[in-house]
């Protein structure tokens, strides 16, 4: 094991307290260490049974796994989970991304993030996800060479909050068994795929709050599948059943429309699919569209563009659910380390692990009864299991 991995298996406080010990040559590690190579891993999980919401039915998850390694014999992990209906790329261009950014960062320091990032920016665009992958790779890195798990790294204290469990698009009678083997886990907080026919989707609110009485809290998610008419009707509508939030009822584009939608809405928005970026959160502000903001690294790009999103809403009073795509129990994992540090955010929708047949993930989040433990492992706390590594085929 290289020295500064002996250091940081170490707990870091009797270093610190005595300024001596193994910090300072930690420090001067770090300060040499360059990133040595990049392993891309494209991988599928299948899911239990098919999802489906406004505008897709899903069976499997196809994503991408970076490995970095460096010179001082740490590594860092992370994940892209790509959506093209949502974040326009696929495993096939997250991969061709992957491999031109793996150039870029050859011989670089892996713990300047934001001088990585500016590197690797110009593929945000078109490939939001596999930056995030790169960017949580390197918080991992960060921390595991600080000795800190990431949401300590941040300044955060959250080890443990409430997560939602989403009710995919089926028939009335479906989903109230679904939401009724919910709580028979645990869960107290559900979020109801809906955005087809306002009629219908009323008659599946009716169903879910009948099985599952008025204490559950529930939360809906229209994935842009209403026009204005549909939503001001179904919303109006939909008041009597006690909903925390309806998450993007209209197209991504049609921040007009949410804005005049909020006037008359008896139920606040959330914004998902309209917020990217920064800039598409001071613009969401700026044009009072919603009330809630849904920050997920895989739109974003990852850690770095996530926090920045939340101090945005922090300073516009603007309270945020942190969610996610389709990812394993990695992307899951770093996006509760954003929850665990951002005080802004106080919902989380992290539970798409739970579709799946396997797990591949050793450590990392822990979730029962609807609630979330972070590791407090260095780093984001998660790895991959050597087993489910072994069957993939590394992109050369």
């Amino acid at each position: 094991m290289g020295s500064l991995a002996w250091a940081v298996a170490k707990p870091p406080l009797p270093a610190l307290a005595g300024g001596g010990g193994v910090l300072p040559e930690a420090r001067a590690l770090a300060a040499r260490m360059r990133i040595r190579d990049v392993e891309i891993y494209p991988f599928e999980l299948r899911m239990k049974e098919p999802f489906t919401v406004a505008f897709e039915t899903f069976d499997h998850s196809k994503g991408v796994l970076i490995r970095i390694r460096t010179d001082a014999g740490l590594t860092g992990l992370g994940e892209a989970s790509p959506l093209l209906r949502v974040t326009g790329d696929t495993q096939a261009t997250a991969v061709h991304a992957a491999r031109q950014i793996r150039y870029l960062l050859i011989g670089k320091d892996p713990l300047a993030i934001e001088r990585t990032l500016g590197l690797i920016g110009v593929h945000l665009h078109s490939n939001p996800a596999i930056v995030a992958a790169f960017d949580m790779a390197l918080w991992d890195l960060l921390g595991k060479a600080a000795g800190l798990p990431v949401f300590r790294l941040l300044g955060g204290d959250t080890t443990t909050f409430e997560t939602d469990l989403t009710i995919g698009l089926e028939t009335p009678e479906a989903m109230a068994a679904s939401a009724r083997a919910s709580l028979a886990q645990g869960f107290r907080t559900l979020k109801i795929k809906l955005g087809q026919e306002p009629a219908a989707d009323l008659a599946r609110l009716q169903a879910i709050r009948e099985a599952v009485g008025g204490a559950v809290t529930l939360r809906i998610d229209a994935n842009q599948g209403y026009t204005v008419p549909q939503a001001r009707y179904a919303l109006q509508h939909m008041e009597r059943f006690n909903l925390q939030c309806c998450e993007q009822p209209l197209d991504h584009k049609d921040l007009e429309g949410m804005r005049y939608l909020r006037t008359v809405s008896p139920i606040p928005l959330m914004a998902d699919e309209s917020l990217f970026s920064p800039s598409d959160a001071l613009r969401l502000l700026r044009e009072e569209a919603c009330d809630f903001f849904n920050i997920k690294l895989m739109k974003c790009g990852g850690i770095t563009s996530a926090l920045k999103i939340a101090w945005i809403a922090e300073a516009g009073g603007v309270p945020c659910m942190v969610g996610c795509m389709l990812e394993s129990r990695l992307g899951l994992t770093a996006a509760a380390h954003v929850h665990g540090a951002g005080r802004a955010i106080t919902m989380a929708d992290l539970d798409s692990h739970y579709d799946f047949t396997v797990d591949p993930i050793l450590g990392g989040i822990r979730v029962a009864g609807g609630l979330v433990t972070l590791p407090e492992q260095p780093g984001l706390g998660a790895d991959i299991d050597p087993a489910f590594l072994r069957k993939l085929e590394r992109v050369r």
